[in-house]
């Protein structure tokens, strides 16, 4: 059965534009291409999509624009296409909100493989209802709501992903890597210095004081545990 997710692609080269949409199309995915910062925000604003892949060089300016305007509203899965293959670049935009980025050029079946991992793993977040309490934070599984004392916490796919691997293992020391291993489903896409980004989003979301965290906590050399109880 061929998928039929919906993607939006925000990207002004229209030679690869063009490649990366007959490519998806060929997987069964319905691609809707945008090659400006306003031309994607009005689609996003008109449409709804699985998933988000957003050049970082745009004519009317920088793709991390675009994904803080969709952050403010969605938790929609956002992959960052960029050429800038340098810490700084691919930091921001996983600071900003991005769940994922491939460096230009890439290949087509790396590519697929992340576009498919990422619908996925938001796919799977809504699990059977079940209602997870620790501290004062609830979430609520049924509709991937969280919330922290009693105000909803908006998180990406991945932030939630993230989330939930920690609840599931309360006062258990986890490895980098076996945590890594976790969120990606055993595909090595991200690297330890993408995880510390996602914890660090998910602290200033959560935590009273970031620099004294009290759910999620560093050991360093070691990794890091959610340091209190959770109920169900």
């Amino acid at each position: 059965m061929r998928c039929m997710n919906r993607l939006l692609l925000v990207e002004d080269d229209e030679s690869l534009a063009m490649g990366i949409e007959f490519t998806l199309v060929d997987e069964g995915y319905e691609v809707i291409r945008a090659a400006t910062i306003e031309e994607g925000k009005n689609l996003f604003q008109s449409d709804k999509f699985d998933l988000i892949i957003l050049d970082i060089n745009l004519p009317d300016g920088n793709g991390y624009k675009l994904c803080e305007q969709i952050r403010a509203k969605s938790n929609v899965p956002i992959m960052f296409l960029t050429a800038l293959d340098d810490e700084v670049n691919i930091v921001l935009g996983l600071e900003i909100g991005g769940d994922d980025y491939i460096t230009k050029p890439f290949g087509v079946r790396e590519f697929l493989s992340r576009v498919k991992a990422l619908i996925r793993r938001n796919s799977r977040n809504v699990n059977s209802g079940k209602l997870l309490k620790s501290g004062n934070i609830v979430v609520d599984t049924s509709i991937a709501m969280v919330k922290k004392n009693a105000q909803e916490i908006i998180l990406t796919a991945q932030e939630y992903k993230l989330l939930l691997i920690f609840l599931s293992k309360p006062h258990i020391l986890m490895k980098r890597d076996e945590i890594l291993c976790e969120l990606t489903e055993g595909e090595a896409f991200f690297d330890e210095n993408t995880l510390s980004v996602y914890i660090k989003r998910i602290r200033e979301k959560i935590e009273e004081d970031v620099k004294e965290p009290e759910y999620i906590v560093t050991q360093r050399g070691l990794g890091y545990k959610w340091n209190k109880d959770v109920y169900q």
